[in-house]
């Protein structure tokens, strides 16, 4: 599924009552738990919360986020949750991937091409803000997200957050 494209009136409603039932819950098990898929969750959560940049946007997102210092990079599947927490290496473009090597524990291959979309989320998780990049495939599913991460007090890191809303307010205004 395409993140832009308009959400069928039923599944809306559905990914609505589910967000209404845990607003601040797991966004892959609230969709689960809907019949939808997270895009759809995404773009029902409130006005500001879910900001939309284009899959040609990829490399230039992706060449700030190695700016933010140590992140934390997470891959969510049915199966697994995986958190890495590190700095964002520099990537490049061979074979139909996009390889990200360097001296980080953050390394692999992205299959660039099955991005949808880039989605700026800040919401609430678990009663507390949470502010991530989200890069979606077509079937409308996170393929990996970065967050701003937490200090020491569990509270959001101060400059981490600041480009976090730079890079936002960027695209919103797009």
């Amino acid at each position: 599924m395409d993140t832009h494209s308009e959400i069928a009136p039923d599944r809306r409603e559905r990914a609505l009552k589910a967000l209404s039932e845990k607003p601040d819950g797991v966004v892959e098990s609230i969709a689960a738990g809907a019949g939808v898929t997270a895009a759809e969750i995404l773009a029902v959560l409130p006005e500001g919360s879910a900001v939309i940049a284009g899959k040609e946007r990829f490399d230039e997102i992706w060449s700030e986020l190695t700016t933010w210092g140590v992140v934390l990079f997470l891959v969510h599947t049915e199966d697994v949750v995986a958190e890495i927490d590190g700095i964002l290496p520099a990537g490049s473009e061979s074979h139909g991937w996009f390889n990200i090597h360097g001296d980080s524990p953050i390394g692999g291959h992205i299959r660039k091409d099955n991005c949808a979309s880039i989605t700026f989320v800040d919401r609430a998780f678990h009663g507390r803000r949470s502010c991530s990049v989200w890069f979606m495939n077509q079937k409308g599913a996170a393929m990996f997200k970065v967050f701003v991460k937490r200090d020491a007090g569990r509270e959001l890191m101060a400059d981490q957050l600041v480009k976090f809303e730079a890079l936002r307010d960027r695209y919103a205004s797009l």
